[in-house]
């Protein structure tokens, strides 16, 4: 099976969750038998085309002008999404091996709808999270827009993958999705690139950058936004010293941190926050190792994979319980939650693990075990591969394999042609599709027969 995934963003190009989701997801893919295509956003840091060590391939494109705002760079993007895909259907038509649309959040929605209707081949939709929920609300016509094209995208796939329980009852009550068109897979971490060899030297070298030997480190990793909650950990982080002054307070993330960093200022705890700007890779994974304790206050969460990545890298872990996170931290099992939005909660949980290490230690060991049971990516990519394979037996049981221009059904060259598919995928113009000619009939009328009948109106009020 060939699996064409769509997507805004892909290594070395991140901007968020979904850029290492459909990653690691399409190199399981791949090692397990799918046949995966990307494609993304053209980068400077990447070739345009790249078959990588894995087999997955990696078509990257570029836009036709200079966007005039972020509705409108997606809107170009998916204009030439559209025609790259297009020019790959065409080498790959003839063989006519089972081919699946697979569109990531509603930045990919254009494309992946065009490319559906005209292929008439399945499409189906990763939800990584709604415009309503990141927000409380919508709030202006940018997120109206964003809303309603989440809407389509999940009317138009034929099935929906969400990560977790919390987005199936989103994407149910937001765009009355059906329950039993949602499939709950969930993301997944690779924990393996947390399992490198560091000294206990090395450790405490790098440790030592961070805060003095006695203090504890109580690590933040997000976005400096209001719904990843850095505002909550601010505010519970004098709560926090008052009982254990010995802490430092390491903040990561990239993003306007001017108003965060003037509340520090405000609030006299310059010399207990550090702002280290953006980490990854290696970096990002020796501080996980350090930290004594790995904290994600979200307000909104559809899944929550950093604390995935902090119990992964062997941390404590504290979360809201905002979302997704309930899912993915089982409280007094493999983490501890507070409630979300609540500095004083936050700094309970805070506290709670920096008093008691054993307690820690126990926690830490289980989500380690959960995390192979529950969120190791071969698991997930077979859980996927279920859902491919339905959608392309249930394809073929349909109308749609009646009309498509795939050779799995009779006359689907002859419809291909009428279609000027080769034309369009070459050339990329749109070519209408011609009308059938229709001879009309004329119609005579016989004056005296007309006056015969009498006229009609005369009986409207009987």
């Amino acid at each position: 099976m060939r699996v064409m995934m769509l997507s805004w963003e892909y290594p070395p190009r991140i901007v968020g969750g979904i850029s290492p989701h459909v990653h690691d997801l399409s190199q399981k893919l791949q090692e397990q038998g799918i046949e995966v295509h990307v494609i993304t956003k053209a980068t400077p840091q990447a070739p345009d085309e790249e078959t990588q060590p894995s087999g997955v391939q990696i078509h990257r494109v570029h836009l036709d002008e200079t966007p005039n705002d972020f509705i409108h760079e997606i809107q170009l993007l998916n204009v030439a999404t559209e025609r790259r895909v297009r020019q790959l259907l065409e080498d790959w038509r003839p063989g006519g091996q089972p081919t699946i649309f697979h569109a990531h959040d509603w930045l990919s929605l254009d494309a992946a709808r065009e490319l559906k209707y005209e292929y008439s081949l399945p499409m189906i939709a990763t939800i990584h999270a709604t415009e309503e929920g990141r927000h409380g609300g919508i709030h202006n016509d940018v997120s109206r827009y964003i809303h309603e094209q989440e809407y389509w995208l999940t009317y138009e796939a034929w099935r929906v993958i969400v990560c977790s329980e919390f987005m199936r009852h989103e994407a149910h009550r937001y765009f009355n999705s059906p329950y039993d068109k949602i499939d709950v897979i969930y993301n997944g971490v690779n924990a393996a690139k947390f399992e490198f060899e560091w000294s206990e030297k090395e450790r405490a070298a790098w440790r030592g950058k961070l805060a003095t030997p006695k203090e504890k480190i109580v690590m933040y990793v997000g976005r400096f936004v209001r719904e990843k909650g850095i505002h909550v950990l601010l505010n519970a982080a004098g709560i926090i010293l008052s009982e254990e002054p010995d802490t430092k307070f390491v903040i990561v993330g990239g993003g306007n941190r001017e108003v965060l960093e003037k509340f520090v200022r405000w609030y006299g705890l310059t010399d207990k926050v550090l702002f280290t700007g953006f980490m990854a890779n290696r970096s990002l994974h020796q501080l996980f190792r350090c930290a004594d304790v790995a904290v994600f206050p979200s307000l909104y969460e559809p899944f929550g994979i950093v604390a995935l990545e902090g119990m992964a890298a062997g941390a404590a872990v504290v979360s809201s319980d905002a979302g997704g996170l309930r899912e993915v931290v089982l409280h007094d099992k493999t983490g501890t939650l507070s409630y979300s939005g609540d500095p004083q909660s936050l700094a309970w949980a805070v506290l709670h693990v920096l008093r008691d290490p054993a307690r820690a230690e126990k926690l830490k060991a289980a989500a380690r075990k959960r995390l192979d049971e529950d969120f190791g990516w071969g698991k997930l990519a077979d859980q996927t591969i279920e859902v491919y394979e339905r959608v392309w037996r249930e394809f073929l049981a349909s109308y749609w394999a009646d009309k498509t221009v795939w050779p799995v059904s009779p006359g689907a060259d002859e419809r291909a042609s009428v279609a000027r598919l080769r034309e369009k995928a070459t050339t990329g113009a749109y070519v209408p599709k011609p009308m059938p000619y229709v001879t009309i009939p004329s119609i005579k009328i016989d004056p005296d027969a007309a006056l015969a009948a009498g006229d009609p109106d005369e009986h409207d009020d009987e």
